[in-house]
C-alpha cells in the first residue's frame, strides 16, 4: 500500500510553507473556575502518536491561568517533544500552559489532512530537534514558527486525508473490541476480588513497594550510560516500558520482574520491569518473588485502578502517596485458588493480548502510511 501511495504523489508539485503559514498559535489565557468550562486537558492526557483524547480532568480544583482549547484545535505538548503527542480537541476545554493550541489555516492547507503532519516522523525529528533545556526539553513557538515543510496542494491532500481518516478509523473500531473485551475482564475480577474469599492483607505485606524519585537531571542522556530511566507512565507499553532515557546516578531502581504502577495522574497504569530501571517520582514498584502471586496481584492492580484514583490527592497533577498504596487491602486466598483465579483471568487476558497485538499492527501500517506521504516534507532547516 506504501508504494501505491509513493507513486501516486506528484511531489514536484508541493509547496514549501513556514509552519506558522499552516497553522494559528492561539493564545486564549482563563482562570478556569471563573472560565465556564468544565474539562481541562493536561499533557497526561494525550497519548503519544494519537490524535484522540479519550481521558481529562475538571476545572473545578484548578489554580493559575491556563489556555482555552476550542473543539477541532490542536493541543500540541510543547514540553517533552520525545512523547509525540498532538491530539484534536473533542470539545471546548481548559488546556495545560505547557501545550501550544494550534488552530489550522484554512487558506493554505485543509484541517481534516495537517493532524496527520503532526504524526509524522518528519515532523518530530524536526520538533525535537529544536526543542531547548535537559530536564524537560521543551519547543518554543517562535522557533517552530519559522521552520518550513514542504507539503502537496489542497487537491492532493483531500485524497490524502480520506485514505488516512478511513484508516484511523479502524483503529478506532479496533479499540471499541478491545475497551469491551477489557470490562469483561473487569466483572470477571469484581466476582474474584470483591465477592471472592480469603483473607484482606494490606500490599505493603505481599512484596516489596518501593516510590520512585527522580534523580539529578544533569544524569540524564540517551545514550545508554547507566542504568535505563523511567520518569512516568509515559514510556510504558503494552506490558513492558519502551525506555528511552538513562540516568548514570540511579538512586530509586525496580528490579527486574517488578510491578511498575503509575503514581501520577492518570494513577494506576501498570507495567512489568523487563530488567532493572531507575524509576522517577511518577512511578512505584512492587516486587513480588512468586511468579504466581505476582500475576494475581497484578490483576489485582489492574482492577483496582478505579480506586486507587480515588485515593489520589492534588489539584493540578493528581497523585497517590505511597500510605495509600501500601494500605491498599486485596483478598489473599490459598495458593491453589490463587492459581485457578490466575489461570480463569489469563484466558480473558489472553483475548485482550490478541486485540492489542491487532491494533499494534495497524497502528504500524498507520504510521508507515503517514511516514511514506511525508517523506520528503522537510525542507532546508530554518535558522534558529
Amino acid at each position: 500500500m506504501t508504494e501505491i501511495i509513493d507513486s501516486a504523489l506528484d511531489r514536484s508539485k508541493w509547496i514549501k510553507w513556514k509552519f506558522s503559514e499552516l497553522f494559528e498559535n492561539v493564545v486564549e489565557k482563563v482562570v478556569p473556575k471563573k472560565s465556564g468550562i468544565e474539562h481541562y486537558i493536561g499533557l497526561e492526557h494525550l497519548d503519544s502518536g494519537s490524535l484522540h483524547i479519550k481521558r481529562f480532568g475538571e476545572t473545578a480544583s484548578l489554580i493559575g491561568d491556563k489556555l482555552k482549547i476550542y473543539k477541532g484545535d490542536i493541543i500540541f505538548a510543547k514540553r517533552n517533544a520525545y512523547l509525540k503527542r498532538a491530539s484534536i480537541a473533542p470539545f471546548d476545554a481548559v488546556v495545560s500552559a505547557h501545550s501550544l493550541v494550534l488552530r489550522s489555516k484554512s487558506n493554505n492547507v485543509l484541517s481534516d489532512f495537517i493532524p496527520f503532519f503532526l504524526m509524522s516522523e518528519e515532523f518530530w525529528e524536526r520538533a525535537i530537534e529544536i526543542s531547548v533545556g535537559s530536564l524537560s526539553p521543551t519547543i518554543n513557538w517562535k522557533i517552530l514558527a519559522k521552520q518550513e515543510f514542504l507539503l502537496p496542494p489542497k487537491e492532493e491532500q483531500a485524497k490524502l486525508a480520506e485514505l488516512l481518516w478511513a484508516m484511523d478509523e479502524v483503529i478506532e473500531k479496533e479499540k471499541e473490541v478491545l475497551e469491551r473485551q477489557e470490562n469483561v475482564f473487569l466483572s470477571y475480577s469484581d466476582l474474584i476480588f470483591s465477592n471472592g474469599i480469603g483473607n484482606f492483607i494490606e500490599l505493603s505485606k505481599i512484596g516489596t513497594l518501593i516510590m520512585g524519585q527522580s534523580p539529578d537531571g544533569g544524569t540524564y542522556n540517551e545514550d545508554k550510560n547507566g542504568m535505563p530511566f523511567l520518569q512516568g507512565n509515559a514510556e510504558f507499553g503494552d506490558i513492558s516500558p519502551k525506555f528511552v532515557k538513562y540516568t548514570t546516578e540511579p538512586n530509586k531502581i525496580a528490579p527486574k520482574n517488578s510491578i511498575l504502577i503509575s503514581v501520577r495522574a492518570p494513577v494506576g497504569d501498570l507495567n512489568i520491569a523487563n530488567r532493572e530501571y531507575c524509576i522517577g517520582r511518577g512511578l512505584a514498584a512492587l516486587f513480588i518473588e512468586n511468579e504466581s502471586l505476582r500475576n494475581y496481584v497484578f490483576n489485582f492492580l489492574k482492577y483496582s485502578k478505579t480506586e486507587l484514583d480515588k485515593r489520589s490527592t492534588g489539584s493540578t497533577f493528581k497523585a497517590v502517596n505511597k500510605d495509600a498504596l501500601s494500605t491498599l487491602k486485596l483478598r489473599l486466598p490459598t495458593e491453589k485458588v490463587i492459581q485457578e483465579n490466575s489461570n480463569k483471568l489469563s484466558v480473558i487476558l489472553s483475548t485482550i493480548e490478541n486485540s492489542k497485538s491487532q491494533i499494534n499492527s495497524s497502528l504500524s501500517l498507520q504510521k508507515s502510511l503517514i511516514n511514506q506521504v511525508f517523506s520528503f516534507s522537510v525542507n532546508t532547516l530554518a535558522d534558529k
